[in-house]
């Protein structure tokens, strides 16, 4: 599978991704989104496949972002997939902090939602940042999403407390945005 954007492409994760993404990760102590790991070595990367194939399909979606020329800079997916209630997140990461604010984060996430809403058959997909991410605040409203709500001092990262924002765009919302897939190029 392969799904076409302007500077970047979503396909297929292999194992040698995984420990691409792994290696290549580049933590920004500027804009913190997740806890620092430090210590963990390569085979952590095969755990992260393994358990990211038991997934995939079934209640996650997640495919690699490509340049054009080929090189895996992030990944994206689409998390915990409710097919009754045909509703699930989104998540998303750039490895090096240099692809970040690129644009390609945004091209990927109007790809993987019109995919999930027009092939996966989903209404309603949302999306988790916190209140210190301005970037992905920002990436995700240029997307279509709408604030819903704020999860008051519901995130310690890296010994500070802070508020998540919930995030959420639904099929009609994005179709209104974007007429049909040409334009998400």
């Amino acid at each position: 599978m392969k799904l076409q954007g302007k500077d970047i492409y979503l396909a297929t994760l292999e194992r040698s991704d995984y420990k691409t993404l792994w290696n290549d990760f580049e933590y920004d102590f500027e804009n913190p989104s997740e806890e620092l790991n430090l210590g963990y070595s390569e085979e952590k990367a095969d755990e992260w496949f393994n358990e990211i194939q038991k997934l995939q399909g079934n209640l996650h979606i997640r495919l690699g972002i490509f340049l054009n020329a080929g090189n895996v800079i992030g990944d994206i997916a689409l998390q915990d997939i409710d097919i009754k209630n045909r509703k699930c997140s989104l998540g998303m990461g750039i490895s090096k902090i240099n692809n970040r604010s690129q644009g390609y984060g945004q091209q990927a996430v109007k790809l993987m939602l019109d995919y999930g809403f027009n092939y996966v058959g989903l209404e309603r997909i949302s999306a988790n940042t916190l209140e210190i991410n301005n970037a992905a605040q920002k990436s995700l409203e240029k997307c279509g999403f709408i604030l819903e709500g704020r999860e008051r001092k519901s995130s310690y990262l890296n010994g500070k407390i802070y508020d998540k924002l919930c995030y959420s765009i639904l099929k009609d919302e994005f179709k209104e945005k974007y007429i049909n897939i040409s334009s998400l190029k």
